[in-house]
């Protein structure tokens, strides 16, 4: 009996798995709170140079701001003052209708920022505009190369220590690291606490994932993977209310971080993986917890035929003594093949995503009503996703959303700026599958990859066959299939902010960019195998087999 049988005989969806998802749900809606939060706490305000030294002339003293502003400062094209320049000398009116050129220098006194919208940002903090707006770009790219470090090492040390174990230490780091960021007095100190808290709250963002995955049966994993993913969706709203409120940076960060003390008190009731529990070894561990499985799902009945020998036995079966590295990830003809195409779908997923979402000051709307609406789709969009999972299957959505992800980059390419209606209809739509495409490549990778990639089995003396076996296992598993993938999507993510700097040389260049990827990840997508209505493999040699197809009704 494989552990997959056994989550169906105890319920593999249950009150037990409600509860797993609703406690971890505290913690998830940080996520979209701290990826995001770029858009928000190193938002830029309207500026211009400061022209306060004209206060001090006196030939200047009556004149109003706007005057002020004429004849300090060079317009744009638009009519309104230039953000970065200015002239070298105040220039009266008879000199501004004179034939001779004005000179004109960078901001020589710092900037004036507009504070309507925010109180303070990182921008207004250490003047991270103009020639040093690439800086305020990089926060974003430090955050996500520390997610992106962050996700293979939690991936591996939640094999060697345990999910549960290691959730709480990325509770704990997660909020010592924003906090020292919110206190931060310096750029450079603030970029390295930023780094470090990106690379614990991915363990947050991977190993949650997996936790709950596996903990439910194959019946109705579709569902409950889309349910799990409307805690992003949750929190993307609530980002949107606490900047509303909050509009000093550091607060913000404050409160962002603030629900983890909730998830740190209810981490007490979450429970181990009982797969990994197993593959450990763990069998008395695994039995605790299965029994508690069952008991909440009122299948009490059916632990009679459920031992630690029966556990042993779960993922003995189908084993050999072949002994695996982390190089065998690539090694054999289907594991490289998932492994390159789910990377580079991955890849473009989280590239397109995240420049769309951090790239919404440029749909003509508020900040806060085009982030509201970006997270009002979301719900919709996952209704949506659950019927076409159900009736089409996981590869076709997959390549489906990225390549429509592209055709409304595409359209919008060519919608001039002043037509903000259409442009931001276009973009909501982009950003709607692009979240959809987010959604399924999470629980799609899950599918993908085995449990157990390596195992080493020592038998013990027969005085000890009762025990059946002691288990030492050292392994690449779907944890770690998760973390290469997490892994290369907080590269793309890491790279992503930056791409918007391309547009001071071209300026559809950008846009060019996410559309391309998001056509050629799609299209790669095409090449992955279909995990729907199939059993989770176990092992690396279950992916030279067939998949094994599930026959219940209730099956998604």
């Amino acid at each position: 009996m494989k552990f997959d049988n056994i989550l169906a005989e105890i319920g593999g969806v249950g009150k037990f798995q409600m509860k797993l998802i609703l406690i971890q749900v505290l913690s998830r809606i940080t996520l979209p709170c701290h990826f995001l939060l770029n858009n928000f706490m190193a938002g830029v305000p309207s500026h211009h140079c400061n022209i306060s030294t004209l206060d001090n002339l006196s030939i200047f003293s009556n004149l109003t701001l706007e005057q002020k502003l004429a004849i300090a400062i060079p317009t744009e094209l638009d009519g309104s003052p230039s953000s970065c320049l200015m002239f070298s000398e105040p220039q009266h009116l008879h000199l501004l209708n004179s034939s001779e050129k004005p000179s004109i220098v960078q901001c020589q006194n710092g900037w004036v920022y507009d504070h309507q919208d925010f109180k303070s940002t990182l921008a207004t903090e250490w003047d991270l505009v103009c020639s040093r707006k690439g800086m305020n770009k990089a926060t974003a790219t430090i955050f996500f190369i520390g997610v992106m470090l962050g996700a293979p090492l939690f991936g591996y040390l939640s094999d060697r220590f345990g999910r549960r174990r290691m959730l709480l230490v990325s509770y704990l780091t997660t909020m010592t690291f924003a906090v020292l960021s919110a206190l931060s007095m310096s750029y450079a100190m603030f970029g390295v606490m930023r780094f470090f808290t990106g690379m614990s709250i991915s363990g947050i963002s991977i190993i949650s994932i997996v936790l709950n995955f596996e903990w439910l049966g194959v019946e109705q994993r579709t569902l409950f993977g889309i349910l799990f993913s409307l805690d992003w969706t949750l929190g993307n709203c609530i980002l949107v209310g606490i900047a509303y409120m909050v509009n000093e940076w550091r607060l913000l960060i404050l409160a962002v971080t603030s629900p983890l003390i909730l998830s740190l008190v209810a981490w007490r009731w979450l429970p181990e993986s009982g797969r990994w529990l197993v593959a450990n070894g763990k069998v008395k561990d695994a039995h605790y917890y299965i029994n508690q499985c069952a008991e909440m799902n009122n299948r009490r009945m059916c632990m009679d035929s459920i031992t630690t020998v029966t556990l042993l036995e779960s993922l003995d079966n189908d084993t050999n003594d072949k002994k695996y590295t982390f190089i065998d990830l690539f090694k054999t003809k289907n594991i490289r093949k998932i492994a390159i195409c789910s990377g580079i779908v991955w890849f473009g997923v989280a590239f397109t995503y995240y420049g769309i979402s951090l790239n919404i000051s440029g749909f003509g709307l508020n900040l806060y009503l085009t982030q509201f609406i970006f997270a009002s789709t979301e719900l919709p969009m996952k209704f949506g996703l659950y019927i076409s999972l159900k009736k089409i299957g996981r590869k076709i959505v997959q390549a489906g959303t990225l390549l429509l992800t592209g055709l409304f980059l595409f359209i919008n390419m060519f919608v001039p700026k002043e037509r903000w209606i259409i442009r931001t209809i276009f973009g909501v739509l982009g950003k709607g599958v692009s979240e959809a495409s987010f959604t399924v490549i999470f629980f799609y990778t899950i599918e993908l990859y085995p449990t157990v990639i390596r195992l080493v089995r020592k038998k013990l003396s027969q005085l000890f066959l009762a025990l059946h076996y002691m288990k030492r296992l050292f392994f690449v598993s779907r944890q770690n299939g998760v973390g290469y993938t997490s892994f290369v999507a907080r590269l793309a993510v890491s790279i992503s902010p930056l791409i918007m700097l391309l547009e001071d040389m071209l300026p559809l260049l950008p846009a060019m960019t996410y559309c391309g990827m998001a056509v050629v990840s799609g299209l790669v997508a095409l090449l992955l195998p279909e995990t729907r209505n199939t059993k989770m493999p176990d092992f690396i040699d279950d992916l030279d087999k067939p998949r094994e197809k599930l026959t219940p009704s209730n099956v998604n």
